[in-house]
């Protein structure tokens, strides 16, 4: 069995560019990461990544222990962790981004990518093993993302054998079920070296921080605008959302009618 979120029923107001950007360049890095002999990619994680000892002890580092929370937010150790978390920003970073603005948006985001790696770093501050990924700063938004849209419907592919829909699941139970996840992750330990309290300490911060940085007019706790546990087959327009689509399908005709009047 196997389900996933893939899209969102909750449209945004305007266009996501710091969430664009900042796929992009994780998408960049990790190629870039990809391209490396297997050495020079481990050099570049323990150089680039967050490692405890040096952040709350006295590892030397080859940069600054502090600027390597923000470096290590862009790299990722794999292509299934470097998908999860573009999709997961794809998904719900947009309504957050429409909710504050895009400068307050990026604050927001490495704002949590920080206190997410600083609770990681406080739990074992002695560990010399490198944190890499933009898992704590998306875990962030998925906080603030259950904060102002608890009941917005989330488009889940839901995969058993032979059979495959797409159901429609409130926000709130799609983001606790990944939340306590997390928790029971970290109680049983971190196996396979994923950082689950910096996912845990993402997702309280964003949901904490989302009433400072949003803008006044926007209520929280909002309500869906779909009728929740509907389903519908699986297709690529609800693999990256209707509306999303029609927005570039939009812009690319918008872009080839201006050509053709030149």
């Amino acid at each position: 069995m196997f389900f996933f979120p893939i899209s969102d029923d909750n449209q945004s107001n305007s266009k996501p560019y710091v969430c664009y950007s900042i796929i992009a360049i994780c998408c960049f890095i990790f190629l870039w990461q990809s391209t490396l002999p297997t050495d020079l990619n481990r050099n570049a994680i323990y150089n680039f990544g967050v490692i405890p000892a040096a952040l709350l002890g006295d590892q030397q580092s080859f940069i600054s222990p502090f600027l390597t929370v923000f470096t290590s937010m862009f790299m990722h150790g794999g292509w299934m962790h470097l998908i999860g978390n573009m999709v997961f920003l794809w998904i719900f970073g947009d309504n957050i981004e429409d909710s504050m603005g895009h400068k307050k948006f990026l604050f927001f985001y490495l704002i949590c990518g920080l206190l997410a790696a600083l609770l990681q770093a406080l739990i074992n501050p002695s560990s010399p093993v490198p944190m890499i990924g933009a898992s704590g700063a998306i875990a962030g938004i998925l906080g603030a993302y259950l904060v102002l849209h608890p009941k917005a419907n989330v488009n889940v592919l839901f995969w058993l054998f032979i059979f495959i829909t797409v159901i429609k699941v409130p926000a709130f139970i799609v983001l606790s079920v990944w939340i306590v996840s997390q928790f029971f992750s970290a109680s049983i330990g971190s196996e396979g070296g994923v950082a689950y309290f910096a996912h845990i300490g993402g997702f309280i911060a964003g949901g904490l921080l989302i009433s400072f940085f949003k803008y006044p007019q926007i209520k929280l706790f909002q309500e869906g605008n779909s009728q929740s546990f509907e389903s519908s087959k699986f297709s690529i327009n609800g693999m990256f959302g209707q509306g999303k689509e029609r927005d570039f399908m939009q812009e690319f005709i918008d872009i080839a009618n201006k050509k053709d009047k030149n």
